[in-house]
């Protein structure tokens, strides 16, 4: 930790826009004062952008309007001016065809918001799971003084006295009726109990995984990440994280400062220890490209091999965000991080502070929620990064929530060209399938869905789960939700819409998984494999106008992060001309 505050005090940028007599200054500070503002907030006080991604149309944050007030309240005690600013609002459970498809336009979006405005900090207001990574990039990318406060989780849903987990349960009884376990109208009746109160997914789903990475990164004051939504401690969170930015703006401590290489690591290994979600991969891959740290999927394999899974939360173990909570929270799993000598203990946060001096006092409440190592979940948690001719570079399984016979497999595959001719076929019983086979799905990556959707954990042939099988291995090119589970390989680079290996797979092939060997291979020679790219066709929808076209034209693999090419880096915050 070498970071050294800044002398103040100093001109901001805000004073740009704000300071002095000219009449381009008395333009932007005069209109201003239409909503009332004094004087005196326009002397050079830190000016605060709250950015919010409240929506209607985001369920997740659709509590974000009242904690942006404690926000607020934060800012003013410590002499700031805050000002909150709508941003843009991705949801996975709204939006189509997959939110991830507008992460990086979102990114776009609050990047030039936080650019061309007169704020010298930001409080990134998120929680569903795009929300998070789509501002920490605009943020890498401005690196503007800012920080995290996530919505929460919501809090436990219960059907028929058992625990509910939003999203794990729901693919969890959707296989059930299919297999003639439950009915419709008990599905149906289960719906009510899966999203009881404001927040995220009480899983650890890509949105509580994405709260934990910024946590574990620094980027968000110690505790931030797991407490519930409508818990009054989440709203005195909001409050702190505005008294801290205010500090934050004076010192000149920016996101460069703290998204080292050291911080990614130990993000990674956080990951690893929480269960965390596949989607984190393609997520922190995307910050560090903004921020311009070198770091690569050997990176994920090589920090997270040994990690063990340690957070007994679904869709890998038994409990639930709020469990987690209670029994302490992130601090207690990056201190068991600090006591095996796997965590970067110097690395610094947006406390100003060392990340083991916030955590070294953490004390574990309920050691089945957060288990010691020798009870791990999985002794070899985090990421495993496969490769093979079938995956020349590289797909991701979460082996924490993964089928440990179906670590080391060979099978026959059965081939979906795409989304559609997967809904076309799965159902019908003349499916030639068994439990034994791995089902491939094509065309589902970031240029091919477009966007690269959530649909990588395939429901199973009915005609195999009424047989009792609840797992087979599944290989897309695709994502799957955090809160999914199942030994599923995904994220597989290249994709098949850019003519990787499993543009040409076919049905009959074999395919072997040796997950401990980190191999993912199709078994037929090179000259065949060859033979096969050289006569390859795409077949993927091919957009030809407005976002949907820039997307397909300009992003990159998932293996560096699915980003739009010509937004890789920090470009800085610098101030632009005057028109007026």
């Amino acid at each position: 930790m070498t970071f050294k505050p800044a002398t103040w005090p100093r001109r901001l940028r805000s004073q740009e826009w704000y300071g002095g007599t000219s009449r381009d200054t008395i333009y932007h500070r005069g209109w201003m004062k239409n909503q009332g503002y004094p004087d005196d907030l326009f002397d050079g006080r830190p000016v605060i952008g709250i950015l919010n991604t409240w929506s209607d149309l985001t369920p997740c944050n659709g509590h974000l309007r009242e904690l942006a007030e404690k926000v607020k309240a934060g800012i003013w005690e410590a002499g700031g001016f805050p000002v909150e600013v709508p941003a843009f609002s991705a949801s996975e459970n709204t939006f189509r065809p997959t939110a991830m498809m507008f992460r990086n336009l979102a990114a776009l979006a609050i990047e030039e918001q936080m650019r061309g405005q007169p704020i010298d900090g930001a409080v990134l207001l998120v929680g569903c799971d795009k929300t998070t990574p789509s501002l920490l990039m605009a943020a890498a990318s401005t690196d503007l003084p800012s920080i995290v406060v996530s919505g929460g989780p919501m809090l436990n849903g219960y059907f028929q006295g058992e625990r509910v987990g939003s999203g794990t349960h729901l693919w969890k009884f959707s296989e059930a009726v299919k297999a003639g376990e439950m009915t419709q109208d008990e599905f149906l009746e289960a719906e009510q109990s899966m999203s009881r109160s404001s927040g995220s997914c009480n899983t650890m789903g890509t949105a509580s995984s994405m709260a934990s990475m910024a946590e574990a990164l620094g980027m968000a004051l110690s505790g931030n990440a797991a407490i519930p939504a409508v818990d009054s401690r989440r709203r005195a969170m909001a409050q702190l994280s505005g008294r801290r930015i205010v500090q934050m703006v004076k010192d000149d401590l920016k996101p460069s400062d703290i998204l080292t290489k050291q911080a990614f690591e130990n993000a990674v290994r956080t990951n690893g220890a929480i269960g965390g979600s596949t989607n984190a991969v393609v997520h922190l891959l995307a910050i560090a490209g903004r921020v311009g740290v070198d770091f690569t999927l050997d990176d994920w394999d090589r920090c997270g091999r040994d990690i063990a899974t340690i957070v007994n939360l679904m869709p890998s173990g038994d409990y639930l965000m709020e469990e987690f909570f209670y029994a302490g929270g992130l601090p207690v799993v990056l201190r068991h991080l600090g006591e095996a000598g796997l965590l970067h203990k110097d690395a610094l946060t947006v406390s100003g502070g060392a990340i083991w001096d916030e955590v070294k006092g953490a004390v574990n409440h309920n050691t089945d929620v957060i288990r010691p190592v020798e009870r791990a979940l999985t002794p070899q948690g985090g990421i495993a990064v496969l490769r093979g001719n079938l995956a020349p570079k590289g797909a991701v399984l979460k082996p924490s929530a993964a089928s440990e016979h179906l670590l080391k497999h060979r099978g026959r595959a059965v081939v979906f060209e795409d989304i559609d001719d997967y809904k076309a076929k799965i159902n019908d019983d003349a499916l030639d399938v068994d439990e034994t086979c791995v089902l491939v799905l094509k065309n589902c990556g970031p240029k091919g869905y477009p966007g690269m959707a959530e649909v990588g954990n395939m429901g199973l042939p009915p005609k195999v789960l009424k047989k009792g099988i609840t797992d087979m291995i599944r290989i897309s090119d695709a994502r799957m939700s955090g809160t999914a589970y199942g030994t599923v390989i995904l994220h597989t680079s290249p994709e098949a819409a850019a003519g990787g290996p499993l543009a040409v797979v076919r049905n009959g092939d074999m395919i072997e998984v040796d997950v401990a060997a980190r191999r993912l291979h199709l078994d037929i020679s090179d000259a065949e494999l060859a033979d096969r790219l050289s006569s390859w066709q795409p077949s993927h929808e091919q957009a030809t106008s407005g976002y949907a076209w820039m997307h397909q034209a300009h992003v990159e693999g998932a293996d560096t992060g699915a980003d739009l090419d010509f937004l890789k880096g920090c470009r800085g915050s610098p101030v632009g001309k005057d028109s007026h």
